[in-house]
């Protein structure tokens, strides 16, 4: 049997007349459609400031970094490049490790049990680096250092500005250098002072290479003797540049007479390594032998210090024996 279609309307008329007090139907509300209004969209600041952000915005594909690189970088401590070149080591227990853990401990072991004789001069370098450097491989600054400067007395003598060049090279690098020149200086003085000169001749020239070889400036030293040819005293006079160092025979003559001197030696180096004597050292030698030969002051010699040699004065014939004159 088919249901008939439901006329809502005529049901909801029947239903109200049966309603007391009713006799018709309320109005149904009708809702009207709203105005028109302008055209929907962002306020004219709002599209300005979306225009300024596309501006900065780079392209698309556009390589991006960083305004300020960060000061530090992240490594793997256990990665080949982080472990100085030399890879990874495992050990007893099975795990990977950097392959200079440990040498510290172990080249301070060597160097206390065989000594300094058979170490190269990089791991002396190394153990000098320890108390600047601490807990990473000091290996690759040392041989840095030595292919700049030479060997170990070029590397002590450098200069602080050289030193800082070197990639690893800190301030605290520079302070051990410092101390090391200190004591080795110190240990060829101890050996001069208050010796008879002329018989420790080897001592003498060891202590000036060991304090003015491989400096990069000149540098113009006096030991100052007394009769016995004792040395009394051991003064820097003066420093100058990489070819030059202006010396004052008057000077010369009254530190001399005040330390009351009887004999000097003279003692320069030549930055340059040639330690040939130039028209000027010629000429200082000559004029402090005729202030001080006037007031009976002795020059037993003037030498001349190079990186791998040395040059007497007395030897070459250019001051004259006092003895012999």
């Amino acid at each position: 049997m088919k249901t008939p279609s439901l006329d809502l309307a005529r049901l909801r008329d029947r239903v109200l007349e049966r309603l007391p007090g009713k006799s018709a139907p309320p109005e149904i509300p009708v809702y009207a459609a709203p105005e028109p209004t302008a055209a929907r969209g962002f306020a004219e600041a709002a599209q300005g400031g979306l225009a300024d952000l596309e501006a900065r915005i780079p392209p698309m594909g556009t390589p991006t970094e960083p305004a300020f690189a960060p000061r530090w970088q992240k490594t793997d401590r256990l990665s080949p490049e982080a472990s100085a070149g030399g890879g990874l080591v495992r050990g007893a227990d099975g795990n990977a490790r950097p392959h200079y853990w440990g040498h510290r401990e172990r080249l301070r072991a060597r160097f206390l049990t065989g000594g300094h004789k058979p170490m190269p001069e990089y791991e002396l370098l190394e153990l000098l680096l320890f108390n600047a450097i601490p807990r990473i491989d000091v290996k690759p600054l040392a041989k840095r250092l030595l292919a700049a400067f030479g060997d170990l007395n070029g590397v002590v003598a450098a200069s602080e500005r050289n030193i800082l060049r070197i990639d690893g090279a800190t301030d605290k690098v520079w302070l051990q250098l410092r101390i090391a020149e200190a004591f080795a200086h110190r240990m060829g003085q101890a050996k001069v002072l208050n010796r008879e000169v002329l018989s420790s001749w080897s001592d003498v020239v060891s202590y000036c290479r060991t304090t003015m070889a491989h400096r990069d400036t000149e540098q113009f030293r006096i030991l100052f003797l007394d009769r016995k040819n004792v040395v009394i005293a051991d003064e820097e006079q003066a420093t100058g540049t990489v070819d030059h160092v202006p010396v004052y025979p008057r000077e010369v003559a009254r530190r001399a007479l005040e330390l009351n001197a009887s004999a000097l030696i003279l003692i320069h180096n030549h930055p340059s390594g040639d330690p040939t004597p130039s028209g000027a050292d010629l000429d200082m030698t000559r004029r402090i032998v005729a202030s001080c030969g006037a007031l009976d002051i002795v020059i037993h010699d003037h030498m001349i210090i190079g990186k791998d040699q040395e040059v007497s004065f007395r030897a070459l014939g250019l001051i004259d024996d006092p003895v012999a004159g």
